[in-house]
């Protein structure tokens, strides 16, 4: 099998794109299980794999249609669904929250993860149509897990302990990924 064939599912790139996806699932069952920090560190380590897989494709030229579009799973899974799952679970857990709160919150959540899938799938029809400047609008997901990953240590250090103020900081993220604002390419 060779792993520098654009034609191989299973190239290098894709492979690595297919270890962030591995982190993704690995680490909402942690999330379940409360253990929080390593599946921030599995987050992080998909965000490094993120990177490394475009670099990759680039360097190797194993870029294809089927690499774009496993990495926008990838980074849905990784840096909109994931994170929603920490920060849930873990206000939840850290806070004690209950009833109208939790239920609040987790429809804050399903519009975050909504909005993050919108994000990604208008940034693909823009690569289709070869679009993409030399910025993003609006604020990319990884940027957007890393969001939510602060608000996440408000919760843990006891900053925030209210739910409803942490649905108000996750709208405001939710918005951010489908906004106007102009965010530079690294």
């Amino acid at each position: 099998m060779d792993f520098f064939d654009k034609d191989n599912r299973f190239n290098a790139a894709n492979l690595i794109t297919f270890g962030n996806i591995a982190c993704g699932v690995v680490a909402m069952y942690l999330i379940q299980q409360h253990l929080f920090f390593p599946a921030i560190i599995l987050a992080w380590i998909a965000g490094g794999l993120d990177i490394a897989d475009g670099k990759v494709a680039r360097k190797y030229k194993l870029s294809t249609e089927f690499g774009v579009q496993l990495d926008s799973f990838a980074d849905f899974l990784s840096f909109v669904i994931m994170p929603a799952f920490l920060l849930f679970y873990a206000v939840e857990f850290y806070s004690g929250i209950g009833g109208a709160e939790k239920l609040f919150l987790g429809v804050v959540f399903v519009l975050y993860i909504i909005a993050g899938l919108r994000r990604l799938v208008e940034f693909n029809l823009k690569v289709d149509a070869g679009e993409v400047a030399k910025h993003f609008e609006g604020v990319p997901t990884p940027l957007g897990a890393i969001l939510l990953w602060l608000i996440y240590l408000l919760v843990a250090y006891g900053v925030i302990g209210s739910g409803y103020v942490v649905a108000v900081l996750v709208a405001t993220v939710a918005w951010s990924l489908n906004s106007q604002i102009k965010i530079p390419h690294p």
